[in-house]
């Protein structure tokens, strides 16, 4: 096989010819809206792969419209000749992770973080008990107050504002393997905890758990699961993110469950891909096949079984902020809203624009920091204009991006952003016998 056909093969090339250049992206495209740029639109990156694949360009020309790419996947849900963008944006970031030149302190730092640090459950948790003695020593108030959190690199400050309260590390190591109650079970579920979900937002992942099991179910939580893979995959690392569905399917495999349940829309976008990780007709992809069929948003698999009644009226009105690949990729837009709907004194008002991205896109707020910003200060106008009390999301990366957003319109103490899941446990749910 020869270079140029190897190449061709990695930016799926045959995949380019989907796209007939109509143009139904651009309005759904964020970068496109507030870049301006015609090859900061899906149709413009696919273009510049095309050109790369055929030598008329390089990966150099490419580099900069791929990285600036959300990876949102709002110009699937319109394109007409389903063009697998997809596919060939993660193509495209595998070839240019491939072919930059880094230093040895750059891929040494990229080694620990996606090797090391992701995938590890240890690490995960020493971020959370750091946070936690950050945040209840005083040194947080203290950084802030002198201003020494300002100088940490890529705009860390203004993120560790709006990080959840940690819990303490006794209570993080209490979680046990397998929740049941008493009566019969309805269904048999695996809970997929995440890394940044469990690390930073353990007590919505604790409230996952306890919705799923006041709805009858019985929860397992494997302890051989790892990171998904999402990072590694949005950042050109494709055999570390092989690897880790791998680990995941065989965590998952080992007890028979109805569903593999997520509850952070980035996560479950991965786990729903899985099988198109692996070749068609290998036993790897089969098994793929087989994980994909059970993994499901908690929202759906909570409206399936229907058992929970809310006692508690919240009495104010919140708008929702959708994950995009919870929505563009998992395809789950209706079972959060019902959701919502059922608890008593909530009054919800929708976004205009409730399928434009908010900014957050994996780390794309932390390392293109101001082109999120833009983007988020168009959502932010459309949330101001609906005048919530509440924001309920879905994602941990939105979470944090709308509670910034809450923050920069100086609304802090004045519009509240909650996890979907916490705003349910708010609601005090019980079991409707």
């Amino acid at each position: 096989m020869s270079n140029l056909q190897a190449l061709q093969d990695k930016l799926h090339y045959d995949k380019t010819f989907d796209c007939v250049q109509c143009g139904y992206c651009l309005p759904a495209c964020p970068t496109y809206e507030t870049m301006e740029r015609e090859t900061h639109s899906p149709r413009g990156r696919i273009n510049l792969v095309k050109m790369v694949a055929e030598g008329k360009a390089t990966v150099n020309d490419l580099e900069n419209p791929i990285e600036k790419c959300l990876g949102c996947m709002a110009c699937t849900t319109v394109c007409p000749t389903n063009v697998q963008y997809g596919q060939i944006l993660e193509g495209a970031k595998e070839v240019i992770d491939e072919q930059k030149v880094k230093t040895k302190r750059q891929q040494k730092t990229e080694q620990f973080l996606f090797e090391q640090f992701f995938p590890s459950r240890k690490w995960m948790d020493t971020l959370g008990d750091a946070t936690w003695f950050y945040q209840t020593s005083g040194l947080q108030k203290l950084a802030q107050r002198t201003g020494l959190s300002k100088v940490a690199p890529l705009h860390i400050s203004e993120f560790e504002k709006v990080l959840p309260s940690m819990p303490s590390p006794n209570k993080r190591r209490q979680r046990v393997k397998r929740y049941i109650r008493k009566r019969p079970s309805t269904t048999k579920v695996a809970f997929f905890t995440g890394c940044i979900m469990d690390s930073v937002f353990f007590e919505s992942n604790e409230n996952t758990i306890e919705l799923l099991l006041r709805s009858g179910a019985e929860v397992l939580i494997p302890e051989e699961q790892s990171c998904c893979g999402a990072l590694h995959a949005h950042t050109g690392k494709t055999e570390s993110a092989v690897e880790l569905a791998k680990q995941n399917i065989e965590a998952f495999e080992k007890e028979q469950v109805d569903y593999i349940i997520n509850n952070a829309g980035g996560c479950g976008a991965k786990l729903i891909e899985y099988d198109h990780l692996f070749e068609i007709g290998t036993e790897w992809h089969e098994r793929a096949e087989r994980f994909v069929e059970k993994v499901k948003d908690i929202s759906e698999v909570l409206v399936e079984l229907d058992y929970l009644e809310f006692s508690t009226p919240l009495n104010k009105t919140v708008t929702y902020q959708p994950s995009c690949h919870m929505t563009n990729v998992q395809g789950v837009t209706e079972a959060p809203l019902e959701l919502i709907k059922k608890i008593p004194g909530v009054r919800l008002k929708e976004l205009d624009r409730p399928d434009f991205c908010c900014g957050s896109a994996g780390v794309y707020n932390i390392v293109n920091y101001e082109d999120a910003m833009d983007i988020l200060d168009v959502k932010m106008k459309d949330v101001c204009g609906v005048q919530p009390e509440g924001i309920v999301t879905s994602n941990p990366g939105c979470l944090l991006q709308m509670k910034l957003g809450v923050e920069r319109e100086g609304l802090t103490g004045k519009i509240d952003t909650v996890h979907l899941v916490d705003l349910l446990m708010e609601a005090e749910p019980k079991m409707v016998q």
